[in-house]
């Protein structure tokens, strides 16, 4: 699951400092924004806004502030932010995928452009990676307690494509169109998802052997981390 899952940064950023959370609620009242301006701020008709409430919730990011983001969402004021994907390069090749949403395309363009040279890697053009990778829902819940053959059979009759453990977590594989029917079906049968979202998932991942690349990559995925226009990082560096 190297490359696509991001549990285990969502349990690191948990334990994070409190300007670190901040960064984390930043970044995730972006996507309700769009969200919300999208398909609406009821979130019985609008099922994404529905898993986005829940992705919130599971970063600790409190209700009030969650209603506050929607509220303004839903206004003629609220601020517009672009989606725009950028494809480019980590050391010796890695793939990398980075989802932004921004109000300043030419600050974003030029801090990840920045961000790319400096650590050894280069930004490209559109579709210069995204080949590499597919697109699926995954929806992870806790192994523990969980009978494996029941799982996989519970889930595959809620339209699931494929069940993998990893980690002590049952993986599920959804396509991205079923992924909150496969979750909503889950739940009712009474699973605890731990986090349910569409990743982009590589074909094929890459192994860095020098620890100069190593130390470069891992600054490169931080920097992106950090900067508050990225809402999403995909590789496949087998890390």
């Amino acid at each position: 699951m190297s490359g696509h899952s991001k549990w285990k940064n969502i349990m690191h950023k948990k334990g994070k400092t409190d300007a670190q959370r901040a960064k984390t609620f930043t970044k995730i009242g972006k996507e309700i924004a769009m969200c919300v301006k999208a398909g609406g701020p009821d979130p019985d008709t609008n099922s994404k806004l529905k898993d986005l409430i829940a992705k919130a919730k599971a970063n600790n990011v409190p209700g009030d502030n969650i209603d506050r983001v929607i509220h303004k969402a839903a206004s003629s004021d609220s601020e517009n932010y672009e989606s725009i994907t950028y494809e480019g390069y980590g050391p010796s090749g890695v793939a990398v995928i980075v989802e932004t949403a921004t109000d300043n395309r030419n600050r974003t363009g030029s801090d990840l452009r920045h961000y790319f040279d400096k650590f050894g890697g280069n930004l490209g053009t559109t579709g210069c990676v995204s080949y590499m990778f597919e697109t699926k829902g995954i929806i992870l819940i806790a192994a523990e307690g969980i009978d494996e053959d029941t799982i996989m059979e519970d889930a595959l009759e809620s339209g699931a494509d494929d069940i993998l453990v990893e980690d002590d977590l049952f993986e599920i594989q959804t396509q991205p169109y079923t992924l909150h029917a496969v979750k909503e079906a889950l739940e009712k049968a009474g699973y605890n998802i731990e986090n349910a979202e569409e990743e982009k998932v590589p074909s094929n991942y890459i192994t860095l052997t020098n620890e100069d690349d190593v130390i470069k990559m891992n600054r490169l995925l931080e920097m992106l981390e950090d900067n508050d226009d990225v809402q999403n990082v995909w590789h496949n560096w087998d890390c």
